[in-house]
């Protein structure tokens, strides 16, 4: 294929790359190669033939199992994110006119506009709506390519995305629940915070802050990854006791302390704002970091987006299940992978091997990234329809170079 692109230089790349994806038979070992332009194509496919490593180069072998959506809850955020797709994607441009629509009839401010102001970012009423409207038009894009999950998992608000994406929520009523729900936890600003924690969730419920009820367990995220929330002197004091073990700890840029006694202060408030949830039983299997297991959607009423803000999120333990149920494929639907290290570890204590990915990251917010994250589950054996991405575009198929099929000789 190298020698074909360097001898045919005149033979357009998106023909190249539309026949190499629809005319080739699909086998067990694949790559994909992604580049803006000849030169960084002919680099890929150059360091693929000589084995090498190339950051436009993803490659693997195809197994079988369910993809898996998950979608974190706030801290994925970064100024500009997705800006890039807006003017690339249509799909991602249309679901984002859709999710700013639904938003409209509980905020005043523009989602596209606030994408760039990191003043408004910084606010809990904005960021998670914001939020909330990315994951769920970055789900339609992975659905645009054909990739349609088998289960969907949310981390705290996350399971609002969750929710939608799965179809037990209409896209108001999952405005409705993120914008209104977000502005209650403004009462809780200034009183509390959380911290990130790398210790087994038993060692934490030792720390000495822990114990005596000043401290809360708010997410066991994996094997070696909690977050503790409570009153800032209380967090001080449990993140140097933690350091004092060796272990990771720091603060999480938020000044609210959510999955804490004090989220009890706003429940007949959530109760009363979010009355009459009309939510359905979903198509996709929606499993619940409140319950640990899968759950039947008709039941995302009030009290339970209630507990969602209140309980201990279970992650370890729903990507656990999901895991030993024959799950092998995650996908993270965010604008920066904050999830994926935590689900890798957590499969590795299972004993399973599984693929994870993101689809977006910090600073690489446009079509580059997407493709690669699209790639690293198409050469792990999800299908992609590929297609989508030269739709439009005029490309047609053209010969190419036959495999280089391994011969053994009779004699």
């Amino acid at each position: 294929l190298l020698t074909h692109l360097t001898q045919h230089p005149d033979v357009p790349l998106s023909d190249i790359g539309y026949s190499l994806a629809s005319s080739r038979a699909v086998l067990g070992h694949r790559a994909v190669v992604v580049g803006g332009g000849r030169g960084e194509l002919l680099r890929g496919v150059r360091a693929l033939a000589e084995g090498r490593p190339d950051a436009g180069v993803v490659r693997g072998r195809a197994g079988d199992g369910g993809v898996v959506f998950v979608f974190p809850g706030q801290g994925s955020q970064w100024v500009g994110m997705a800006v890039e797709l807006l003017g690339s994607s249509p799909v991602f441009a249309a679901r984002m006119a859709e999710c700013e629509r639904a938003l409209s009839g509980f905020v005043e401010w523009s989602l596209s506009d606030v994408l760039s102001d990191e003043v408004a970012l910084g606010r809990v009423d904005v960021v998670q709506p914001v939020l909330w409207a990315v994951m769920v038009s970055l789900a339609e894009v992975w659905r645009s390519f054909g990739v349609v999950p088998a289960a969907v998992v949310g981390h705290s608000q996350g399971e609002i995305a969750a929710a939608v994406v799965a179809g037990a929520l209409s896209l108001e009523d999952g405005a409705r629940v993120v914008v209104l729900r977000s502005r209650a936890v403004l009462a809780l600003s200034g009183k509390g915070g959380m911290a990130s924690v790398q210790l087994p969730v038993g060692e934490v419920r030792g720390l000495v802050a822990v114990l005596d009820g000043r401290v809360e367990v708010a997410a066991v995220n994996g094997p070696s990854s909690v977050v503790v929330a409570g009153t800032p002197e209380a967090l001080g004091e449990a993140i140097a006791e933690a350091r004092g073990r060796g272990a990771r700890a720091r603060r999480v840029e938020v000044d609210y302390a959510s999955h804490s006694v004090q989220v009890e202060g706003i429940r007949d408030e959530l109760h009363a704002v979010l009355g009459g949830l009309e939510p359905v039983a979903a198509g996709v299997p929606f499993y619940s970091t409140v319950t640990g297991e899968r759950l039947e959607t008709a039941g995302l009423d009030a009290e339970y987006w209630y507990r969602n803000l209140r309980s201990t999120v279970r992650l370890e333990d729903t990507v656990t299940g999901l895991v030993e149920s024959g799950h092998r494929v995650f996908v993270e639907i965010s604008p920066h992978p904050v999830l994926t290290a935590a689900v890798q570890e957590t499969a590795e204590v299972v004993g399973r091997e599984v693929v994870v990915t993101g689809t977006l990251r910090r600073g690489e917010g446009g079509p580059e990234r997407l493709l690669l994250s699209l790639g690293e589950a198409y050469v792990h054996g999800v299908p992609v329809d590929w297609a989508e991405w030269f739709a439009g575009g005029g490309a047609r198929r053209v010969d190419l170079p036959t495999y280089a099929f391994q011969h053994h000789h009779y004699w």
